[in-house]
C-alpha cells in the first residue's frame, strides 16, 4: 500500500480534529487543552511556528496525523499523533512518526518531546523504537500540561 505525506491545510483541518478525538475519546477523555488545539489547529500550531503532517492512504484517504507544536525557546511537542482504528496495522504510524521527526530536526526542534500513558503501550514502543527516551527533566518542565500524562519522553537519537 503507497502511503504519502502532506502538509497542513485548512481543508485537513477536520481529519487533525476526527482522527485525535476518535483515539483520545477511544481511551481517556477530551481534556479542555485538547479542544482547544483540535478546534484551532491553525491558532494552536501553525501560526506560532509549529507543524501538522497527514498520511495518507492509497485507497483510504487520510488516515493519519501528527503536530509538532511550540512550547517554548526552540522546544516542540510532538502531539496529537493518531491513526484511524480502520487504518492500523498499515505501518502509517511508523511512516508518520518517521516525517514528523526528520521535520522536527529540519527545524531544530530542541528539545523534541512528547508526553503520553502507560495505557498508549504500542505508541510508546514505536517512540522507543525511533529514538525517544524517557525523561524525569521533560516530565519535570511540560508534564502537568495534560492530567492523563504519566510518560514524557525527548528524541534523542
Amino acid at each position: 500500500m503507497s502511503l504519502t505525506i502532506r502538509d497542513y491545510s485548512d481543508d485537513l483541518a477536520q481529519h487533525f480534529h476526527d482522527i485525535n478525538a476518535e483515539w483520545i475519546e477511544a481511551m481517556f477523555v477530551l481534556e479542555p487543552v485538547d479542544r482547544e488545539v483540535l478546534e484551532n489547529p491553525r491558532e494552536k500550531v501553525i501560526a506560532p511556528g509549529g507543524v501538522i503532517l497527514f498520511v495518507e492512504a492509497e485507497g483510504l484517504g487520510i488516515v493519519g496525523t501528527c503536530a509538532l507544536k511550540p512550547t517554548g525557546s526552540g522546544s516542540y511537542e510532538l502531539t496529537k499523533m493518531g491513526v484511524r482504528e480502520t487504518a492500523r496495522g498499515l505501518g502509517a504510524g511508523a511512516f508518520l512518526l518517521e516525517a514528523v521527526i526528520a521535520r522536527g530536526v529540519e527545524i531544530g526542534a530542541d528539545p523534541l518531546y512528547l508526553l503520553t500513558n502507560k495505557a498508549c503501550a504500542a505508541a510508546i514502543h514505536l517512540y522507543e523504537k525511533l529514538g525517544f527516551r524517557h525523561d524525569a527533566g521533560i516530565m519535570a518542565d511540560y508534564g502537568a500540561r495534560y492530567a492523563r500524562c504519566d510518560v514524557a519522553m525527548r528524541y534523542a537519537p
